[in-house]
């Protein structure tokens, strides 16, 4: 659960993708057994960051893209990258996000099921609660 005056980002970016990629992913904070049936699938995990102790908080975010091919989580890892470079001065899920920042851009990481690929990238945002 967030603390008081902060925002879930996890929830927050969840639903918001989401919302952007329409059927044509499955956004998620954890995997599941059935990863090899949902693909493409998002994962969204906050890794760190810090706050001010009051209502702004710099949340560091993993976001991985798991999909059959390694041409296609390229693609929509890229994808993904420019939607969250447009989040800066917008209002998501009850939040206002002041800047973005990409601290690792999308590349290949290891997974151990040879059946699909895995592509991510690491992010911070700078958001505080709208009210």
């Amino acid at each position: 659960m967030a603390a008081v005056g902060s925002v879930d980002v996890e929830v927050l970016l969840i639903g918001w993708l989401q919302g952007q990629l329409g059927d044509g992913a499955v956004v998620r904070d954890e995997l599941d057994n059935d990863l090899l049936e949902e693909l493409p699938t998002v994962q969204v995990e906050r890794v760190g960051g810090t706050d001010d102790g009051l209502r702004l908080d710099r949340a560091l975010v993993d976001i991985d893209v798991y999909a059959a091919t390694r041409g296609d989580a390229v693609e929509l890892a890229a994808i993904i990258r420019g939607l969250m470079l447009r989040l800066p001065g917008s209002t998501v899920g009850g939040a206002v996000i002041g800047r973005v920042r990409t601290e690792s851009a999308p590349v290949s990481r290891p997974y151990e099921n040879t059946g699909l690929r895995r592509v991510g990238g690491t992010y911070s945002l700078y958001l505080h609660p709208v009210s």
